[in-house]
């Protein structure tokens, strides 16, 4: 494992309750980012420094680019497509009293597969799901307690995913649009915190936000832990590359249950040349 040391700074200076769902969007040049239960969509521009705010009318746990411009959301009631003139309408309305939206992924082909949870966390009461621009849904798996960390290799072949309360990312075969022969890919040992939001990179290996960890670790594609970037807020959730090289990595942080939060806690922080992201499909729809 790799001895070097990171260096983090403030992106964006935030008190996120729950700051979550780091993404690139590259038409914009543009990170897009969330605070879950503050119901906020965040974006932020690195070269500018401009920053925008959308407030949305229920917790929104990912938010992700379309193909054609505007936003695809996880929403508590189901998923939703913000328009680039601001207009919103249903894709799939499914709301289920108690259970809300979580952490969401873009497969190659396009599908966004978007996972919920119990805010109770109860066991087997999120799902992970699959939707296309038209509408349709497909329940990938239905016995998920926080659907988290979803993310494919450079080659599309394999599928990363992680169920938070398992301590495990897991490691699916992956044809296009069907996942088969689930396997453990690493395992988070008791003390070092819970895997939470996951990105992929460029040389196959897996990022992984731990949630009451204060760290990011990378993975390699044989499931050997090979770096560790530690952090001074414990409460980390999610990471993604971003920038115009894809190199900086963006990571979210939170201050709900935190009873004395580090002046970082819930802000967005970045490691500079941290390694080098995939480019990211957008929403087919």
């Amino acid at each position: 494992m790799t001895s070097k040391t990171y260096a983090y700074e403030v992106a964006v200076r935030a008190e996120a309750v729950l700051g979550e769902g780091p993404t690139w969007d590259a038409a914009a040049g543009r990170l897009i980012w969330l605070d879950i239960l503050g119901a906020r969509v965040n974006t932020y521009d690195p070269v500018s420094g401009h920053r925008t705010v959308r407030v949305t009318d229920q917790h929104v746990g990912a938010a992700k680019p379309r193909a054609g411009g505007g936003l695809v959301l996880n929403l508590r009631d189901g998923v939703a497509l913000l328009d680039a003139d601001d207009s919103f309408r249903w894709l799939h309305h499914e709301p289920v009293p108690g259970r809300r939206a979580n952490d969401a992924a873009v497969a190659p082909d396009g599908s966004l597969w978007a996972g919920t949870m119990r805010y109770d966390e109860a066991p087997g009461g999120g799902t992970l799901s699959r939707f296309t621009g038209d509408g349709s849904a497909e329940t990938v798996l239905d016995d998920v307690a926080v659907s988290n960390g979803t993310g494919w290799s450079p080659d599309g072949r394999l599928m990363y995913y992680i169920d938070s309360p398992t301590r495990r990312i897991d490691v699916f075969d992956h044809d296009g649009r069907h996942v088969t022969g689930r396997r453990v890919f690493a395992e988070i040992e008791e003390g070092a915190g819970f895997p939470d939001g996951l990105t992929v990179d460029a040389d196959g290996c897996v990022w992984v936000a731990l949630w009451d960890g204060a760290a990011v670790r990378r993975y390699t594609p044989d499931g050997a832990l090979d770096r560790v970037i530690s952090l001074p807020t414990p409460r980390i959730t999610a990471c993604a590359f971003g920038g115009a090289d894809l190199t900086d990595l963006y990571i979210t942080t939170a201050r709900v249950g935190l009873d004395a939060p580090h002046p970082v806690a819930g802000s967005l922080l970045v490691v500079p040349g941290a390694g080098k992201g995939l480019a990211q499909p957008a929403f087919a729809g």
